[in-house]
């Protein structure tokens, strides 16, 4: 399951001193790997702590964390919809992404010039806005310029759309991402193939210096106050810092510089994290003495199909899953010591899928 995440934003407002944070995230912790595919695209493994809790149990011959792909896009100027810049580029660019990763500068340092000469992270954050959305009013105009004649011969699906495509095109008018209107799942399976780069999820990255790690300042509350009622979620990361813990030598020296700073975790392990959540991805596990694997699934996905990210021959020839609860796992110690205690779960093709779940699954192909 390769999903990706763009990291968008201005230029100089940190994209890549936090790609290269990523990059550098092997050295933060043992379980971050991470592989670069193209210059500009990585692939990092989440971290997770119930797996490494599960290969201590199991002391398995391998273990196998999950994966996103991060992808540093080009910086993008004011005009790039009309292709500014690198604009067309850019913007493909984030239309091959799932979700986005918006990088806005919120801290002071004269030595790194901003592009419009102050520092203003919901002005970065409008400029962007604006882009994306004169863009996708492009392509839902496109849309309603070929589905308006065939909503007037009573065509009820093309009516439907021409509708939700009348919703889109007033929001963006109004300067309010596609991602504001709300639909049901019907309605998104007739928009899916717009691709609409405001409808994306989004998550506003705050690169702030040091001082502010933990509690923010002034900029990064502006930004809150911003983009509230967007639907988006934000996190603050100072980008600069978390390169200089890269390059302490241990993982004991490291922890000791988040202490110092006041943080219990890095920024690069947050941001992994919240990127992942930002996906709608959650995870479940299998584990025994061979392996111990972490698998990704998008929430709300049922057992079948949670089998047939293993192998299709698992969704194909489904009979059951055998599930038991993490927090079991760990307090029983085993499969057999569940088994035992009654803790092992028997589902059918209904069953949805938790996240933390270990997973077993019977099939007969």
């Amino acid at each position: 399951m390769a999903l990706q995440c763009g990291i968008v934003g201005l230029p100089n407002v940190g994209k890549s001193t936090l790609f290269n944070c990523l990059s550098n995230a092997k050295a933060q912790a043992a379980n971050f790997p991470f592989c670069t595919i193209e210059p500009n695209v990585g692939v990092i493994t989440v971290p997770d702590e119930r797996l490494i809790k599960l290969a201590e149990i199991d002391n398995p011959k391998k273990v196998i964390p999950t994966t996103i792909e991060i992808v540093d896009i080009a910086g993008l100027v004011k005009g790039a919809s009309k292709g500014e810049g690198l604009g067309n580029k850019f913007l493909g660019n984030i239309r091959e992404t799932d979700a986005i990763i918006h990088v806005l500068r919120c801290f002071e340092n004269d030595n790194i010039t901003h592009v419009d000469g102050t520092i203003d992270p919901v002005r970065d954050k409008e400029i962007i806005d604006t882009e994306l959305q004169l863009k996708d009013l492009e392509t839902v105009e496109s849309r309603i310029s070929k589905v308006q004649k065939q909503a007037a011969t009573g065509d009820k699906n093309a009516k439907r759309l021409f509708d939700i495509l009348s919703r889109y095109r007033e929001a963006l008018m109004q300067g309010r991402s596609a991602r504001t209107v709300q639909l049901d799942k019907e309605d998104r399976k007739l928009t899916y193939d717009l691709h609409l780069l405001t409808e994306k999820p989004v998550l506003y990255l705050c690169n702030v210096d040091e001082k502010s790690a933990v509690g923010g300042n002034e900029h990064t509350r502006a930004v809150a106050e911003a983009i509230e009622g967007e639907g988006a979620q934000m996190l603050i990361v100072a980008a600069a810092t978390e390169a200089d813990i890269a390059e302490l030598e241990s993982y004991e020296e490291r922890q000791m510089f988040l202490e110092e700073i006041g943080l219990e975790e890095s920024g690069v392990s947050r941001l992994i994290k919240a990127a992942y959540r930002l996906l709608n991805l959650e995870t479940y596990f299998t584990t025994g003495p061979d392996e111990t694997r972490a698998w990704t699934y998008t929430k709300g996905t049922k057992a079948p199909q949670a089998a047939g990210i293993i192998h299709t021959d698992f969704e194909r020839g489904f009979i059951r899953a055998e599930v038991i609860k993490y927090d079991d796992y760990v307090s029983l110690g085993s499969e057999a010591a569940c088994r035992e205690a009654g803790k092992i779960g028997i589902e059918g093709k209904e069953y949805v899928v938790c996240d933390g779940d270990i997973m077993h699954f019977r099939f007969n192909v």
